[in-house]
């Protein structure tokens, strides 16, 4: 049954569900996995605090969310493959204002990530945000 985003515990199971599909996908659990390690518990708790800071308000998430980013090696078919999942879990679990609006948010973060990672890997010069 769909839900609206309205609490942290949406955020949560937006995150666990969307999550546990990129630890078994062929494509983006490799990197996820080389980064995070087994440090997925840490991970998760950061993604709450962000995603529940975009959707919800709720000003738990400090930091810049880029800079662990931009290192990694993804190219486009990467973000367009972690959106597919993203919208996927959002499509399966959520309807409603929210849900459209991490479904623009999280569009509008892979294409500035692709973008920034691209530029960076040009001009060596790290962004500021």
């Amino acid at each position: 049954m769909k839900q609206h985003l309205r609490h942290r515990t949406d955020i949560h199971r937006l995150v666990e569900t969307f999550y546990s599909k990129i630890k078994e996908d062929p494509m983006l659990a490799p990197i996820f996995n080389e980064v995070i390690k087994e440090d997925w518990e840490v991970h998760i708790k950061k993604m709450y605090s962000f995603w529940g800071t975009v959707l919800l308000n709720k000003r738990t998430y400090y930091g810049n969310p880029f800079m662990p980013h931009a290192d990694l090696p993804v190219e486009k078919i990467h973000f367009d493959r972690w959106l597919l999942l993203f919208n996927e879990t959002r499509n399966e679990n959520f309807e409603g204002e929210k849900a459209e609006e991490a479904k623009w948010r999280a569009q509008k973060m892979a294409e500035m990530f692709h973008h920034k990672i691209r530029l960076y890997r040009t001009t060596k010069n790290r962004p500021l945000i």
